[in-house]
């Protein structure tokens, strides 16, 4: 079960962190990341590793972006 909530949660944020791609819209990375967190804590939890591995995944694709645009764009 705690599975199944960390991919929700995951596909929650990638859905915030796609459209951070843009330019100058890197800031919503911001307000994904505690979202990510949230969502590697619940895979955790998890008997199942699928969940956690997806939410590091974005994790990684946000935290690029935004070490990209310096932290803002």
């Amino acid at each position: 079960m705690f599975n199944l909530l960390s991919w929700a949660i995951g596909l929650l944020s990638l859905i915030i962190v796609i459209p951070a791609q843009i330019p100058f819209l890197g800031w919503a990375n911001w307000f994904a990341l505690p979202l990510i967190v949230v969502g590697i804590v619940v895979g955790a939890m998890s008997s199942s590793d699928s969940g956690r591995n997806f939410c590091l995944v974005v994790l990684l694709i946000a935290a690029v972006r935004l070490t990209l645009g310096g932290g803002i764009l």
